[in-house]
């Protein structure tokens, strides 16, 4: 059982809106997660997991495009949760190539076993795998939020784990079968939950080491405060839960089969890249300075980055300000090739 959700309290809901009435911007301005009732309860998709699990599968295979998608299996002994082994040096289960009505079918033959080998796959794109998919369930992705793009992705498997972990995107995620349960923290709460190492990693994010069903607070004492900071939202076919990038979440997969259809997306235009590789470099360049040393860059970050993007250019003419102007893919291009320029030394 998950300790933390037991206790937290419940993420901010609204009833009764409808599927072209979403208010993005509302929801962006909010910063926080907020549960959409019932929002998407005509997906056909949804409308076939009413039926029965059976139903539901049927349904996916439709749209199956024969190309193979990772899917990880762990033994019963896992109970779902997709870690790693107990010295870390490794995982406590494997991924491989399948194919998706393979792995479909394996997940109904497992309907009725008290206890099925533990088993998903994740973040499949569905343009990608499931071609067709969106043209009956999909969300209206009008606002202009979303002018760089969304990638719409797919999760299926049975009572599986997500241990928590921050993307870089907002996100939008829509239960389409079965249930979730998505316990959330703020960003800050990142010291609290005790992240793992930088890689490998089970899915591609940093995952906090906790166990959430059996905390070892000798070992994570700061994972109270993290539980104080935490919101739960559980969601049932239909549902949509918005929450934004770097938000911090545990996501249960509740019953013996289990869909979960997200939308990822980012404000910022695709040629900026990445603050995670910029997180890395400052360690390599930051982090093992001396105290007074850090302190004094942090001044010089506060002003240049941190602060309001057009502060260190403003008295500046436009012809000097070089990378200090705002940025655009020309730009972009050039400053990137001086700094792996740099880095080439």
């Amino acid at each position: 059982m998950n300790v933390v959700a037991a206790s937290a309290p419940r993420v901010r809901e609204l009833h009764g809106v409808p599927l072209d009435a979403i208010p993005y911007a509302e929801l962006l301005e909010a910063q926080a997660p907020v549960l959409l009732r019932g929002v998407a309860r005509d997906w056909p998709l949804v409308a076939a997991a009413r039926q029965g699990d059976a139903a539901a599968i049927a349904y996916l295979e439709r749209f199956d495009s024969g190309q193979p998608v990772v899917g990880f299996t762990g033994p019963p002994g896992i109970h779902g949760r997709f870690h790693y082994n107990p010295d870390l040096t490794g995982f406590n289960f494997e991924g491989a190539r399948v194919g998706m009505t393979d792995l479909l079918e394996r997940l109904r033959s497992g309907l009725d076993d008290a206890d099925p080998e533990s088993l998903y796959v994740g973040s499949t794109d569905l343009d990608r795998y499931l071609p067709g998919f969106r043209a009956e369930n999909d969300l209206p992705l009008v606002d202009p939020m979303f002018a760089h793009g969304v990638l719409a992705s797919i999760w299926i498997g049975n009572r599986t784990t997500a241990h928590a972990h921050h993307d870089m995107s907002h996100n939008m995620a829509i239960c389409a079968a079965g249930r979730r349960r998505f316990t959330l923290f703020p960003p800050d709460q990142v010291a609290n939950l005790y992240p793992g190492p930088l890689e490998p990693t089970p899915g591609g994010q940093v995952i906090a080491m906790v166990d959430f069903a059996d905390p070892d607070f000798g070992a994570h004492p700061r994972f109270h405060a993290a539980m104080a900071a935490a919101q739960v939202a559980e969601l049932e076919p239909g549902d949509l839960l918005f929450y934004p990038a770097l938000w911090w979440h545990h996501v249960e997969a509740l019953e013996r089969f289990n869909v979960l259809v997200n939308y990822w997306w980012n404000e910022a235009p695709a040629f900026l890249d990445t603050p995670q590789t910029t997180l890395l470099h400052a360690m390599l360049s930051l982090r093992d300075r001396s105290p007074a040393e850090k302190a004094a860059w942090k001044a010089m970050f506060d002003y240049y980055v941190f602060g309001p993007a057009d502060q260190a250019a403003a008295h500046l003419p436009a012809h000097a300000q070089g990378a200090l102007a705002p940025i655009d893919a020309t730009s972009a291009r050039r400053l990137r090739a001086q700094i792996i320029n740099k880095l080439n030394r």
